[in-house]
C-alpha cells in the first residue's frame, strides 16, 4: 500500500482536503519534527503531511529540522514523498504562478547538516549515489497528471538551493544562472539529501513566484511577492497533490 508525505504547508492542513485526520508526534534520535504529522486519507490514498516551517511558518529554511522531518516520515510509513516549495525564476521562459517539476539539485548550503551518516560501521560506507537526485517514476506521475488536468508546467530543470533567510544578491544570482541553475529555493538540499539515503522516492513541486534579482527590468524580490503569487496560485498545487495522492495507492 502506498502512503505518500507530503511536506509542505499553505493550505495542506484544511480538514476539507483530509478524510479523518490525525495529529501524530514521532519521537526522532535528532530531536523534534517541524510539526505533528497530520495523517489520513486524500481520495482514498493515504498521506501524512508535515510543513517544514512550522504551522505558522516560524522556521527559517536554515533552522527546519530536515533529519527529524525525513526520519518522521519514513517510520510512518511514507512509501513515497511529495515535496511543494516556492521558488524564484532564473530564466524568462519561466514565470510567476508556472509549476516546475525539477529533475536536478544543486546544494549551495553550508552550514546544515546534510547526511544521516557521520560515523560508518566497519565495511559498512555509506555514501550515497545521488547524480538523480528526484525520483523518475514520481516525475513522471506528477508530471501526466498535470497533464491530464490541463496545468501548464514545465518538465525538468535545475533547482539551486541557498542558505536564508535573506535572497541573493545580484552577482549570486547571475553565477547562478551561469552554473545552469533554472530555479532557486531554501527548501530542498538537504531534505532530497536525507530521502534518498532513507531510500524514499522523492520529488519536488515547485511554484514560481518571483525573478530573483537578476532581471533588471524587474524590482527585486520581497517576501511580500512571494506570498502574494504563491496564495494566489496555491490551489493548483493542491489540486494537483489531491490528484497524485491516489495513484497507485
Amino acid at each position: 500500500m502506498t502512503k505518500t508525505g507530503i511536506i509542505g504547508g499553505s493550505g495542506l492542513e484544511d480538514p476539507d482536503i483530509i478524510y479523518s485526520p490525525e495529529l501524530i508526534n514521532i519521537d526522532t534520535p535528532y530531536g523534534a519534527t517541524s510539526s505533528p504529522l497530520l495523517c489520513g486519507r486524500v481520495n482514498g490514498g493515504e498521506v501524512v503531511l508535515l510543513s517544514r516551517h512550522g504551522k505558522d511558518h516560524t522556521i527559517s529554511p536554515t533552522a527546519v529540522n530536515n533529519r527529524a522531518n525525513i526520519y518522521a516520515l519514513k517510520e510512518a510509513g511514507c512509501t513515497r514523498i511529495l515535496a511543494t516549495t516556492a521558488c524564484g525564476s532564473l530564466r524568462e521562459e519561466i514565470g510567476r504562478g508556472d509549476i516546475i517539476i525539477p529533475d536536478q539539485l544543486i546544494d549551495f548550503t553550508r552550514h546544515r547538516i546534510i547526511t544521516f551518516h557521520h560515523t560508518f560501521e566497519p565495511g559498512n560506507l555509506k555514501h550515497q549515489q545521488m547524480a538523480e537526485p528526484f525520483d523518475g517514476s514520481l516525475r513522471e506521475l506528477i508530471i501526466s497528471t498535470a497533464g491530464r488536468k490541463g496545468y501548464k508546467i514545465h518538465d525538468g530543470g535545475t533547482l539551486i538551493t541557498i542558505e536564508g533567510p535573506r535572497f541573493s544578491t545580484k552577482a549570486e544570482s547571475r553565477m547562478f544562472r551561469m552554473w545552469g541553475a533554472d530555479i532557486i529555493n531554501m527548501s530542498v538540499a538537504p531534505e532530497a539529501i536525507l530521502a534518498n539515503e532513507m531510500g524514499i522516492p522523492y520529488a519536488v513541486i515547485a511554484m514560481c513566484t518571483d525573478y530573483d534579482c537578476w532581471k533588471e527590468d524587474e524590482d527585486p524580490v520581497s517576501w511580500e511577492e512571494v506570498l502574494a503569487v504563491f496564495h494566489a496560485n496555491a490551489d493548483r498545487v493542491i489540486r494537483l497533490l489531491t490528484a497524485i495522492v491516489p495513484k497507485d495507492s
